[in-house]
C-alpha cells in the first residue's frame, strides 16, 4: 500500500454522537488536532471532551446547530481548521456546506458537489443509473397530481419515496391507492422537515428484498475501487440494524457484478472520497440499484473488519489530495464481521424511541470486538436526536462463530435506566430465519410480536428468586462501600437478621437473609431456603453459588428505591417498598393512544408538526388527533374512543413532553 504525504493539521467535526468520536480516533491517530462542535443541551457529551477544542453552536434545535452552516464555518475559521469532516447524517450530503468550504479555502472532507447533488437526488441518480444500463426498478415522478395519476401504472405494492432521503426516512409503502394520497402528503411533510426538500417519487416496491451494499472508494486522481459488500437485510422501519460482511446471500458471480455495477457508478461521476452503492436483491438475485450514500455509512465498521482498512482515515488522506493507499487487487475479505446498532427504543411498542438517562452503562470486553459509542459512561439520551447509543462489532472466522459471539457480547452489554433493543438484538440473532439466512428487508417488522413474545418467554423461565436473592445479597455487601452516601447508604441494615420488603414484576416479596458460618449466607424467599456464598463480587456485578447452581447478575440502583438486575440481556426491575422514598416522577402512558379518562397524552418528549382538530371537534377511536416528531420519526397521536375535543393545549412548533396532556376528550360513556 502507498503512503500518504499530505494531511492536515486540524479537523473540525460537524456532527455528534458516536461518528464524532469514531472521526475524532482517525484524526489522532494520524496525529492532527480536531475541533468538536455541539449544542447546549450536548455540552456533557462525550464527543465535547474528546476534542482537542470545543464551541457551542446553540441550544437545541437542529436548524440552530448541527444544520447550521454559518456557524459551523464560522468557527472552522476562527478555529483555523483546514478541514470539516461532515461524519453521517445532518450536513454530510450537503452541497452547501461544501461551497461553504470551497469559498472559505477549507477542505470538506467528502466527494464533489456534482456528485452529492445528483447521487443525493433519487430521480435524477436512477435517470443518470439507467444510462449506464445498471437496473433500476420502474417509478414515476412529478408533482402530487402526476404521481396519483400515473402510480397506478406501476403494480402495487408502490413506496413513495423522498427524493432527498436516506437513513431509512421518508419512505412509506402503499398497498391501497387510495391511502396515495395521505401518503404522499405525509412524506413530503417528513421530506421537508428532514431534507429541506419535499420532493418524493414512486416507485415498485420490491417483495421480499435483500438489502446489500458496495463500499467504494474514489480519490482526486480518477482513481476507483469497491471494498466488497455488506448485507443490511435486517432492518426495523426501513432503518438498519444489523449489518454483516460478506454477504451470506450473494455467490461469486454476483458479488463480482455488483462490484464492477459500483465502480461502474463512481467513475462516471468522478467519485472522490468514501461512498456507498445501494442495490435491492430479489428472490431470483436480480439486483436494482437503489441509492448512492455520498457519505461514509453507519455501518462501515463491519468492512474495515474484513478488510483491515480504515475507512475515515482513507477519507482523509484522499480529501488532502493523496491517491488511494491500496488498489483493487490488494483488497481481499477476510472472516466474518457483524455488527449491531444498539438503540435506546422500546422494541416491545413498536421500537418507540425511548430517552432519558442511564443509571449504569457497561460495554463488554473481549477478543476481536469493537464498540463505537457516543458515550463511555451513563449519560442521557436525548429526544431531539437519533436514538442510537452505540454499534457493537464482531470478527470471527465464520458466520456462525461470529454470530454466536455477537450473543455472547450483548449478553454482556449491560444498560440501566432506559429501554433499549438488546435483548431483542440476542433474539434475533438466535432466531432460525436469520441463522439459515432466510430473511427479507420486511422480516422485523412481519415478526416482531413474535420475536417480542419469545423474549418474554425466556425471562419468564428465569426463578424470581435468582435476581432476588442476587439483589439482596449485593446491597448487603455494598452497603457502606467506598464511603459513598446516598440514599442506599443512609438506611442502616446490621442486624443479625435482616428483612427486605421488595416488588417485582407487580408481586411483592419479603426476603429474609441469615449470617452463616464461614462467610455464607441462609436467604428465605417466601417457602424456599438457599444456603449460598458469593464466589464474585465487584462494584456491579455478583455471583451467587448455591447447590441449585450458579446464578450471576449485574446490579445498579436509581434515587427512587429502584434497583435493576441484568441477567442473560434480561432486565428485572426490584423496587424497595421498605424505604422511605416516595416517587414522584410522571413515567408517561403505555401507548400513543392517550387514556382512557380523556387526557391525551404524547408517548416521549418531541415536537408537535401537526394539530388536526381544535375544541368542538366529533373524533372516531382512532383518529390521528396530532403528529409529534422525536428522534427523526413522526408519531401519530390517536384517538382512545369516539367522542369530542373538550380543550387542545398545544399548536404546531411547541416541544412537548409526558408531563402534561395535549388535549383533553369529553369524558362520556
Amino acid at each position: 500500500m502507498k503512503t500518504r504525504a499530505i494531511l492536515f493539521d486540524k479537523i473540525l467535526i460537524a456532527n455528534r454522537g458516536e461518528i464524532a468520536i469514531r472521526v475524532m480516533r482517525a484524526a489522532k491517530a494520524l496525529n492532527i488536532r480536531t475541533v468538536a462542535v455541539y449544542a447546549e443541551v450536548d455540552q456533557d457529551s462525550w464527543h465535547v471532551s474528546f476534542a482537542d477544542e470545543a464551541y457551542c453552536l446553540g441550544e437545541q434545535e437542529l436548524a440552530d446547530t448541527y444544520l447550521n452552516v454559518e456557524k459551523i464555518m464560522e468557527i472552522a475559521r476562527e478555529t483555523g481548521a483546514d478541514a470539516i469532516h461532515p461524519g453521517y447524517g445532518f450536513l454530510s450530503e450537503n452541497s452547501t456546506l461544501v461551497e461553504a468550504c470551497e469559498k472559505s479555502g477549507i477542505v470538506f472532507i467528502g466527494p464533489n458537489t456534482r456528485a452529492i447533488k445528483l447521487m443525493g437526488n433519487k430521480i435524477e441518480s436512477r435517470e443518470f443509473v439507467k444510462k449506464l444500463k445498471v437496473p433500476t426498478t420502474q417509478g414515476v415522478t412529478g408533482d402530487a397530481e402526476q404521481l396519483i395519476a400515473e402510480a397506478g401504472k406501476i403494480p402495487l405494492p408502490i413506496l413513495v419515496k423522498a427524493a432527498a432521503g436516506g437513513g431509512g426516512k421518508g419512505m412509506r409503502i402503499v398497498h391501497d391507492l387510495a391511502d396515495l394520497p395521505e401518503i404522499i402528503e405525509t412524506t413530503q411533510r417528513e421530506a421537508k422537515s428532514y431534507f429541506g426538500d419535499g420532493t418524493v417519487f414512486v416507485e415498485k416496491y420490491v417483495e421480499e428484498p435483500r438489502h446489500i451494499e458496495i463500499q467504494v472508494m474514489g480519490d482526486k486522481h480518477g482513481n476507483a475501487v469497491h471494498l466488497f459488500e455488506r448485507e443490511c437485510s435486517i432492518q426495523r422501519r426501513y432503518q438498519k440494524i444489523i449489518e454483516e460482511s460478506p454477504s451470506p446471500t450473494l455467490n461469486d458471480e454476483v458479488r463480482r457484478k455488483m462490484g464492477e455495477a459500483a465502480v461502474k457508478i463512481t467513475k462516471a461521476i468522478g467519485y472522490n472520497n468514501a461512498g456507498t452503492i445501494e442495490f435491492l436483491v430479489d428472490k431470483d438475485m436480480n439486483f436494482y440499484f437503489l441509492e448512492m450514500n455520498t457519505r461514509i455509512q453507519v455501518e462501515h465498521p463491519v468492512t474495515e473488519m474484513v478488510t483491515g482498512i480504515d475507512l475515515v482515515q482513507e477519507q482523509i488522506s484522499v480529501a488532502a489530495g493523496n491517491p488511494l493507499s491500496f488498489s483493487q487487487e490488494e483488497i481481499k475479505q477476510n472472516g466474518h464481521a457483524i455488527e449491531c446498532r444498539v438503540y435506546a427504543e422500546d422494541p416491545a411498542n413498536k421500537f418507540l424511541p425511548s430517552p432519558g438517562q442511564m443509571i449504569f452503562y457497561r460495554e463488554p470486553e473481549s477478543h476481536r470486538v469493537r464498540i463505537d459509542a457516543c458515550t463511555n459512561k451513563a449519560a442521557t439520551i436525548h429526544s431531539f436526536y437519533d436514538p442510537m447509543i452505540s454499534k457493537v462489532i464482531v470478527w470471527e472466522d465464520s458466520r456462525e462463530h461470529a454470530r454466536k459471539k455477537m450473543i455472547d457480547v450483548l449478553k454482556d452489554y449491560i444498560i440501566h435506566g432506559i429501554k433499549t433493543n438488546v435483548r431483542f438484538l440476542i433474539e434475533l440473532l438466535q432466531e432460525e430465519n436469520y441463522v439459515s439466512n432466510t430473511i427479507s428487508t420486511k422480516f422485523c417488522d412481519e415478526h416482531l410480536n413474535e420475536l417480542v413474545q419469545k423474549s418474554e418467554d425466556k425471562r419468564g423461565k428465569i426463578s424470581t428468586n435468582g435476581p432476588l436473592a442476587s439483589y439482596v445479597l449485593f446491597y448487603l455487601k455494598f452497603k457502606e462501600s467506598k464511603g459513598k452516601t446516598n440514599i442506599w447508604q443512609n438506611i442502616g441494615y446490621w442486624r443479625d437478621v435482616t428483612e427486605f420488603k421488595l416488588k417485582m414484576d407487580e408481586q411483592d416479596y419479603e426476603i429474609l437473609v441469615y449470617p452463616e458460618k464461614k462467610g455464607l449466607s441462609k436467604v428465605i424467599i417466601g417457602e424456599q431456603s438457599y444456603i449460598v456464598e458469593i464466589p464474585h463480587l465487584s462494584e456491579n456485578k455478583i455471583t451467587v453459588k448455591a447447590k441449585e447452581g450458579i446464578f450471576r447478575a449485574d446490579i445498579s440502583h436509581d434515587n427512587f428505591g429502584n434497583a435493576f438486575v441484568s441477567v442473560n440481556g434480561h432486565i428485572f426491575i426490584i423496587h424497595r417498598d421498605d424505604l422511605l422514598i416516595k416517587e414522584d416522577v410522571y413515567t408517561g402512558i403505555d401507548s400513543p393512544d392517550g387514556g382512557g379518562d380523556g387526557l391525551i397524552f404524547t408517548p416521549m418528549p418531541g415536537k408537535v408538526v401537526k394539530v388536526n382538530v381544535k375544541p368542538g371537534d366529533e373524533v372516531k377511536k382512532g383518529n390521528v388527533l396530532l403528529i409529534v416528531e422525536a428522534m427523526k420519526m413522526e408519531n401519530n397521536i390517536k384517538a382512545p374512543k369516539d367522542g369530542k375535543i373538550e380543550k387542545v393545549n398545544v399548536k404546531t412548533g411547541n416541544m412537548v413532553d409526558g408531563s402534561k396532556p395535549l388535549m383533553v376528550m369529553e369524558n362520556g360513556d
